[in-house]
């Protein structure tokens, strides 16, 4: 029987791989077939008849008739999708919305999840992600085992009893298809839990007797399952619990600050590690080629893509281009149009293009979380490249970090204030300061030119956060488990002074 079942999923797997090539040779031709898909369907929404839709072919018109939108623009049409209207910005009414997560304040932040964006964008994705695994290896045992999740919580809405809402991860588990609610652990009155650390004991208790081969979710709170589980098992490593794990599938942050540490968890070579690009608004991309860092953009599932030229992002008149007049090596902020109902929406993010034809993006960060108070601009892909090399050279491993900007006065210069929490930490800590601070200078000629002879800027300072520091912070603010992400950079003092409070308050005690 298992067999059959595993035959059967071979099958679908292997049917939606050809799919994929097909986009991949043609991808300006797919983009344009989904755009005109999707006016054609949203044509008779509220927004649609705003806009001209029927009578919008093609994206330059597209471009040219629909303004760029973010979500103060359409939370007035989410909100009234919220409380059961339909034919808003997507035909009919939808059901389930993902309560955006991440370092938002906005409470009533919520995403649009139609069908069309649940089945043909995230679960189809979701096969994307294991036909190319399973493609590319051929030899693979994960059909034989179960794979782990650890998701979110949910909710019924409180404006209507009909409406239900949760973070993304929820939203998919909920709504998973039978094949897989059959391969997956844990079952969803466990994976559903909303207190997260009610739920990791329970995930623990419930499936470390479990023959589990692959992984999925987020990387930073994998760990604390995984500590868990080696707690509860006195194990060395998480190989001595489940032998046959040999995959995990990662996304909502960078993986790198972690690597070092699954490595100690998970001693083996063969261990893969997947990068995926799965948000609230859309599942974009996801790494096809493992022996490469970069990800794979995906262009058949209701996803329209444009991108603005951060050199640009700010101006008054910035304007986005399509996929084909992208170039490699530049900075763009991400502009999408879904099957969820969200039009020319700039999600925030930041990536940058490794190579077209086929398209390949790396994360590079956010349009926001940056640091540029001395006209420096370090973005997340700095700070990421600096830390590597840094802990290359020193031997120090990384759990958690966070910087921002040390504002200069009349006495004093300006610079970065890194805190971080080490899982190993190095011989020196101001020697590990000092091997940074060159490190941005190599990936950062912004911020050298400002480190220069310490006229603008004096070299960065790092505070050495106790262990379980940031975790902490993290459930002062609520926003532990999930898709939650640790802020990495910010250009003012909100984020820092806030955990530098904690640590000194947890230091008095």
């Amino acid at each position: 029987m298992i067999k059959i079942f595993n035959r059967g999923i071979e099958k679908i797997f292997s049917n939606r791989y050809k799919k994929y090539e097909y986009f991949c040779k043609y991808p300006v031709e797919q983009q344009e077939k989904v755009l005109k898909g999707l006016l054609e369907k949203a044509a008779n929404t509220e927004w649609g008849d705003k806009y001209g839709y029927p009578g919008i072919q093609e994206s330059t018109s597209y471009n040219k008739n629909v303004p760029l939108t973010d979500y103060d623009v359409l939370k007035p049409y989410i909100e009234r999708m919220v409380e059961g209207e339909k034919n808003i910005l997507w035909p009919g009414s939808v059901k389930w919305f993902a309560k955006s997560s991440g370092t938002t304040n906005d409470k009533s932040k919520y995403i649009p999840v139609s069908e069309d964006s649940l089945d043909n964008c995230h679960l189809k994705a979701s096969v994307d992600v294991y036909a190319h695994y399973l493609k590319n290896n051929p030899e693979t045992n994960f059909l034989k085992g179960k794979n782990l999740t650890i998701g979110g919580s949910h909710k019924v809405s409180q404006l209507n009893k009909s409406i239900r809402t949760g973070d993304l991860s929820a939203v998919m588990l909920h709504n998973l298809p039978f094949l897989s609610r059959f391969k997956n652990t844990p079952p969803s009155e466990i994976a559903l839990i909303p207190d997260f650390e009610e739920k990791i004991e329970k995930i623990a208790q419930s499936t470390i007797k479990e023959n589990i081969t692959s992984f999925a979710g987020v990387p930073s709170w994998f760990l604390v399952l995984i500590k868990r589980i080696l707690d509860i098992s006195g194990k060395d490593n998480l190989l001595e619990v489940w032998p046959n794990l040999e995959v995990f599938v990662h996304g909502g942050i960078n993986f790198e600050p972690y690597r070092e540490q699954y490595k100690k968890l998970i001693p083996s070579n063969s261990m893969r590690y997947m990068n995926t690009y799965n948000a609230s608004e859309g599942f974009f991309a996801f790494q096809n080629d493992l022996s490469k860092d970069d990800m794979l953009l995906m262009l058949d599932n209701g996803i329209y893509y444009e991108f603005i030229d951060m050199a640009h992002f700010f101006d008054e008149n910035r304007k986005a281009i399509r996929l084909d007049e992208v170039e490699v090596g530049k900075n763009y902020a991400i502009v999408i149009s879904t099957n969820g109902g969200l039009w020319r929406y700039i999600i925030g993010d930041t990536v940058m293009f490794t190579e077209t034809y086929p398209f390949k993006i790396k994360i590079t960060g956010r349009t926001k979380h940056f640091i540029n108070a001395f006209g420096e601009e370090l973005i997340i892909d700095n700070a990421i490249k600096g830390l590597d090399k840094t802990c290359e050279k020193t031997g120090a491993i990384i759990s958690e970090f966070t910087a921002g900007p040390v504002f200069m006065d009349t006495e004093h210069k300006g610079c970065h204030q890194w805190i971080i929490e080490f899982e190993a930490e190095p011989v020196n800590i101001d020697a590990f300061a000092k091997i940074l601070d060159e490190e941005l200078q190599q990936v950062n000629s912004d911020y050298e030119a400002k480190r220069f002879k310490n006229l603008t800027l004096k070299q960065l300072e790092i505070v050495n956060a106790p262990k379980g520091a940031f975790y902490n912070w993290m459930k002062t603010r609520g926003k532990v488990g999930g898709q939650n992400k640790i802020p990495r950079l910010a250009n003012d003092r909100e984020y820092l002074d806030s955990l530098l409070e904690l640590i000194k308050l947890d230091n008095n005690k």
